[in-house]
């Protein structure tokens, strides 16, 4: 089998004791042994393909102990242990926003931002979100490796928090969770904290510079609430949403406050301009057993029927929790169109 076809395959190739994955990336030393860079990404540049397998099995070294952590909550979480009491303790009340504010129930503090700057003129700005329990170092290392040398990335890292689907041990989390879908309360506070801490990264960026965000699976969650916050021009909580975004990425992740997305557009032409002209690419697995691939449909559904006219929606057949070299060529040439 060719490496470009284990690629491929990297979930079904893999025995099931390496067939766990992070909310972040894949971890397997397999997958490592099988990447090969596709033509975009290689341009025939001389030591183009070491360097892309080089950033992918960096990213995915970080992405162990994450994997680790991770799985020890989750079978915690299998036991039962403290999920009542968690569930109980969760707000949703909406307050104050600012990076590593306090609010009237939590403290925000970011972690670690990682700056990837453009290797050619810089023409525009995307932050890109990670995973539940990932950080921000091990995106950076893949995304210095695309062929987008007009683009500075912005990986932030998210707050160490008590989340709820992990009954209530602490990880890296952009908002709280019970459910991985647009199915499960929305934690509107979280959400809109996340969202403030992206604005405020591209609101000291040149004026003429275009602005986007990214991310996947809990990252792709809050891109996609940046979004609709653009677009109502509010944050959850009525407060007004300071940039204006040129391009959205969501890799595997759903739509949070679906429910109330029509409600919150109703009546406003603004919001409904706004939310025509913005341009929004979703890519999601048909494996995806962690979220799964219908509520990535189902995303790209709700935002189509409520004035969202330029989203883009790529499915990948076989594809679990995690990219792969096909999806992120989709990214570049999506990113690339936009202008960014």
């Amino acid at each position: 089998m060719k490496a470009r076809e284990r690629v491929a395959t990297w979930g079904s190739a893999l025995p099931a004791r390496s067939q766990r994955s992070t909310f972040g990336l894949r971890v397997s030393y397999i997958a490592l042994s099988a990447y090969s860079p596709p033509p975009l990404l290689t341009e025939e540049r001389s030591g183009r393909s070491e360097a892309r397998a080089d950033a992918l099995s960096g990213a995915l070294r970080v992405g162990r102990a994450s994997c680790a952590a991770i799985a020890s909550r989750i079978w915690a979480l299998l036991a039962g242990r403290g999920t009542g009491s968690a569930a109980a303790e969760m707000s949703y009340g909406s307050s104050s926003i600012a990076s590593g504010a306090k609010t009237a129930t939590r403290t925000f503090d970011f972690g670690r931002t990682h700056v990837v700057r453009p290797k050619g003129r810089h023409l525009a700005t995307v932050v890109w979100l990670h995973g539940l329990g990932d950080n921000g170092a091990s995106w950076s290392q893949l995304l210095e490796t695309l062929p987008l040398p007009n683009i500075k990335w912005i990986c932030p890292t998210a707050p160490t928090r008590p989340v709820a689907i992990f009954g209530g041990f602490p990880s890296t989390s952009w908002f709280d969770v019970t459910d991985l879908s647009e199915d499960g309360p929305d934690d509107i506070e979280g959400l809109d904290a996340s969202a403030a801490h992206v604005a405020n990264l591209l609101s000291t960026e040149p004026a003429d510079i275009k602005l986007g965000v990214g991310g996947f699976s809990m990252g792709a969650a809050t891109a996609l609430y940046s979004a609709t916050s653009c677009a109502h021009g509010t944050y959850g909580n009525g407060k007004p949403y300071p940039v204006n975004l040129s391009s959205v990425v969501g890799l595997s992740g759903w739509l949070p406050c679906a429910r109330s997305l029509k409600s919150k557009l109703e009546g406003s032409q603004d919001a409904a301009r706004r939310a025509s002209s913005l341009p929004i690419l979703l890519c999601h697995g048909k494996g995806d057993e962690v979220v799964l691939y219908k509520h990535g449909e189902r995303s790209a559904q709700v935002l189509k029927s409520n004035r969202f006219e330029n989203v883009t929606f790529k499915t990948y057949n076989g594809l679990g929790h995690y990219t792969v070299p096909g999806e992120m060529d989709d990214v570049c040439k999506f990113l690339t169109a936009t202008g960014s």
